[in-house]
């Protein structure tokens, strides 16, 4: 369960940086701007990627190792 929340943690992360920087670069990458009911959010959601991938790592620290 460990390694799921790490690994679902890194995906949230990489797709929350990779919002940001398509929002301030026009880089065409990731997730966040293909979906289209995020149109005018994007920088939130991006957010709130970085937030939860942080959040599924705190998660993943604090269970223990089997």
């Amino acid at each position: 369960m460990k390694q799921v929340l790490e690994i679902l943690g890194f995906l949230a992360l990489v797709q929350g940086v990779a919002g940001l920087v398509h929002e301030f670069t026009d880089w065409n990458w990731g997730l966040v701007q293909r979906l289209g009911f995020l149109d005018g959010y994007e920088i939130y959601a991006s957010v709130a990627l970085l937030v939860l991938g942080v959040a599924l790592f705190a998660a993943a620290g604090s269970r223990k190792s089997v």
